[in-house]
């Protein structure tokens, strides 16, 4: 896998703003009578890079929040963003979830749905194309974007691997 070693380290020096993807309500019936529990996935990045997610689960929403931009915290990978979009396409998969990401010229915008929005738009992406097919479901499309987005390699590594230059390695 090429995207083990996307994993930043330290969270101290960072100024992460947080997205909250979905919330969902969760119902125990039991013979007391139901019990409401609130499970919520968020998505924290600085808008540089950096872009992590977590899911917390809690009896009130706020807690739930909370519980997941502490799991998200710990979660970062560090993405390779060159011009406001990504370097090359990339198609990714979790669970039943299926994600097309692709680059696009400047004034494009963000052109994705809501989960794979709150993720690219976290990342500091201004200019892709997104397409997901197979299920809706916030949690996989989350999972997926972030697992496309840490496959994505580095332009500059590239151009170093192969000795030649960053412009060749977009122009062919």
């Amino acid at each position: 896998m090429i995207g083990i070693n996307n994993r930043v380290k330290s969270t101290n020096d960072l100024e992460l703003k947080d997205r909250l993807v979905a919330i969902n309500r969760v119902t125990k019936v039991t013979k007391g009578g139901r019990t409401f529990s609130f499970a919520a996935i968020v998505v924290v990045g600085n808008e540089d890079g950096i872009v992590g997610w977590g899911l917390g689960k809690a009896g009130e929403v706020t807690t739930a929040i909370s519980k997941g931009v502490e799991a998200a915290k710990k979660n970062l990978i560090k993405v390779s963003v060159h011009k406001g979009t990504i370097p090359h396409g990339q198609l990714a998969k979790f669970g039943g979830a299926k994600v097309l990401i692709k680059p696009a010229s400047h004034g494009t915008g963000v052109k994705a749905g809501g989960a794979m929005r709150a993720v690219l738009e976290s990342v500091g992406i201004t200019d892709v194309l997104a397409k997901s097919k197979g299920s809706s479901n916030p949690h996989n499309l989350v999972k997926a974007t972030i697992a496309a987005l840490n496959e994505l390699r580095n332009p500059f590594m590239v151009a170093q691997n192969r000795g030649i230059t960053v412009e060749r390695v977009f122009n062919g």
